[in-house]
């Protein structure tokens, strides 16, 4: 007799490789995905527990534990993004703002941890901030700063996935090229320079960022001493 699949679980073919679970999840480098729980079985108490050692940030993808990639210099961008958003909202208390640590149940099999997110408190139950480390809502604003170690793939899925959960705006910082990709949909982006701004459309109404000062900001040296 067959045995029953736990419904929090993922079973994979049993004829995949590891080539094929790396596809799966975007053609990501074996090195971030987690063995440990057995691939397929992690909950969400596996991804808190991993989270809180500190080593690494960890999202829950299929019930696969996935490490997250970011520098120094992507965690200093994503800081300066919670800096400009907090300063708007001290004017417009609109909701709240996660860093790199804010875990959020998109999806039943994924918890995913934007490195800056927006949660507007109209899209709390009761308006209310939910207890717990991880928020079971997806995000208003979802931002990510790529890093050398994200894949097209792994961001054109995670893209899907914001937006299948009910996400209305997610930015994609590229630090390489300088520039920012807007999109309020899977198909509907726009590409802003250096030289733009970047606004919260319907999400953060007002809102205006310089990537021109966000980058001067993020790369400044120290002052020469007298």
């Amino acid at each position: 007799m067959a045995t029953a699949t736990p419904a929090n679980t993922t079973t994979f073919p049993e004829d995949w490789t590891v080539a094929d679970l790396q596809k799966h999840l975007g053609g990501i480098p074996a090195e971030r995905i987690r063995v440990s729980p057995p691939l397929g079985q992690a909950t969400e108490a596996d991804l808190i527990r991993a989270n809180d050692r500190k080593q690494g940030i960890c999202e829950l993808i299929d019930y696969v534990l996935v490490e997250k990639p970011m520098g120094s210099f992507e965690s200093e961008l994503a800081a300066l993004i919670i800096f400009y958003l907090h300063d708007y909202l001290r004017n417009s208390n609109l909701g709240i703002v996660l860093g790199e640590a804010g875990q959020l149940r998109i999806l039943p099999d994924q918890i995913r941890v934007p490195d800056v997110a927006f949660i507007a408190w109209d899209s709390f139950p009761d308006r209310r901030r939910p207890t717990g480390a991880v928020y079971g809502i997806p995000p208003d604003l979802a931002v990510e700063v790529l890093s050398p170690g994200n894949t097209k793939a792994e961001m054109d899925r995670k893209l899907r996935d914001y937006f299948k959960a009910g996400t209305q705006l997610v930015w994609y910082l590229d630090p390489k090229a300088r520039h920012m990709r807007v999109y309020t949909s899977v198909d509907d982006v726009e590409t802003i320079d250096e030289s733009g701004t970047v606004g919260g459309g319907e999400v953060l109404p007002g809102f205006s960022m310089s990537l021109k000062e966000l980058f001067e900001r993020a790369e400044r040296d120290a002052p020469e001493q007298s």
